[in-house]
């Protein structure tokens, strides 16, 4: 066992992952993450894949955004961070203001307070899961050091075998990613986000591959770290349960427009089944 590997073993602490809390509305003056005016989305030849949309999303809130296959729902996602240009309207993303697109500058503020967690979980699959966590920490300052465990400093190794105990895996810490499951791997990606620090999560579909137990635990432990860290949540899901049961807020998209934005206990059954069916 490698000294730097057992300097960050000692430092792993027992976490129990708590059970997810009731819905519950922003505070009350809570700072303004994401606010969109107007916002639309369209390609050459084609129709608008969204069009009009208004948002106001502040600190603290999960926020499950749904719609149909095609609805445009992970267009507006990295719209929303910058990843791809809108066609139209203004963004507002964690105090960085832009139209279209972000300058490179903004692009690189708003990478260092945002986790990101895909449907594929991107790992490098002949690197150790703590290699890969500590990765997280890419494009941070002095982040050439995150390439591998070993050149990573104590503090960041620390940080990484407390991330990797609080989404159940600090006992993987050294197996390579390829050998692990794909709800391991999911939440490998979990832990690669969280040791940012970020101010938002954005998870695009994080469920859709796992099969249903599984995808339930991940949801859950996203909904609870969101709630334990103080971190805005927004994530896509054709899930309808994970959309009652993990978010405050559920934004629907139908028809390249906002079909409704409730809170998740004002949603009915009704309102979901409007999101699917004419």
């Amino acid at each position: 066992m490698d000294a730097a590997f057992q300097d960050a073993l000692k430092q792993t602490v027992a976490i129990n992952v708590p059970r997810a809390h009731p819905p519950m509305p922003a505070p009350v003056g809570a700072q303004e993450i994401i606010r969109t005016r107007g916002l639309g989305k369209s390609y050459p030849k084609g129709p608008a894949v969204f069009a009009g949309v208004h948002l106001d999303i502040r600190a603290d809130q999960r926020v499950a955004l749904i719609g149909s296959n095609g609805a445009g729902k992970s267009t507006l996602l990295k719209c929303l961070i910058g990843l791809l240009p809108s066609s139209e309207g203004e963004i507002m993303t964690l105090g960085e203001s832009f139209h279209a697109a972000p300058t490179a500058a903004q692009l690189q503020r708003l990478r260092c307070q945002i986790g990101f967690v895909f449907q594929n979980h991107g790992l490098v699959s002949r690197q150790s899961v703590l290699t890969n966590v500590i990765q997280g920490k890419l494009g941070l300052p002095g982040s050439w050091r995150a390439w591998h465990h070993s050149l990573a400093d104590s503090a960041w190794r620390e940080e990484a075998m407390q991330v990797l105990a609080e989404v159940r895996l600090a006992d993987k810490a050294r197996a390579r990613a390829d050998e692990l499951s794909g709800g391991q791997a999911q939440r490998v990606a979990i832990a690669r986000a969280l040791i940012r620090k970020p101010k938002l999560m954005i998870a695009d579909e994080p469920a859709a591959s796992l099969d249903p137990a599984v995808g339930r635990d991940i949801m859950q432990i996203f909904s609870d770290l969101a709630r334990e860290h103080g971190i805005t949540l927004v994530y896509t899901t054709h899930d309808m349960q994970h959309a009652l049961d993990y978010s405050d807020r559920i934004i629907a998209l139908k028809a390249g427009k906002v079909f409704f934005d409730l809170p998740t206990s004002a949603v009915s059954l009704r309102d979901m089944d409007g999101v699917f069916h004419a």
